[in-house]
């Protein structure tokens, strides 16, 4: 159990350090957080997502995300393009959102791409995979919160 506890304190402060680059890169870039997630997302996936679709891949609230569109959209970056569904809308980067995507978040993605080609492609796939491994668990346990006969087991 010592173990697991020191990996997690390490895992943990791994995860926060690597939140804080991210968060200085979007400062450093003048974007807020969630608009430098939404122009990733949109630059990552090349598709025109709808707002449930970014709200998925980024693990943010609705709210959250409709307000940083709005805000995106008033200034020109992107447009809400409607679909089948008048309520449903897909995202799409305008040639100034392409611009700014350009500048800033084409930047990080090159840079990320840059720091993973300092890994094996064996590590790559290893760092993946125990990853991914590690996020099913984590998710698997966290769902049993609400029974506490279950946290309490070591």
């Amino acid at each position: 159990m010592d173990n697991a506890k020191n990996c997690l304190s390490e895992l943990n402060s791994i995860i926060k350090e690597s939140d804080e680059i991210y968060r200085n890169a979007a400062k450093t870039l003048g974007l807020p957080d969630c608009a430098f997630w939404i122009l990733y997302a949109l630059r990552d996936n090349g598709e025109m997502p709808t707002q449930r679709e970014l709200c998925n891949t980024l693990y943010q609230p609705k709210q959250t995300i409709n307000s940083s569109l709005k805000k995106m959209e008033s200034d020109g970056y992107i447009e809400l393009l409607s679909v089948n569904d008048h309520r449903s809308k897909q995202i799409r980067l305008t040639k100034k959102g392409i611009s700014l995507a350009e500048e800033t978040v084409d930047r990080v993605i090159l840079l990320e791409q840059k720091a993973l080609s300092g890994l094996s492609a064996q590590e790559q796939t290893a760092f993946i995979s125990l990853f991914r491994k590690y996020t099913q668990l984590l998710n698997i346990h966290m769902d049993t919160l609400n029974n506490r006969e279950e946290l309490n087991e070591k």
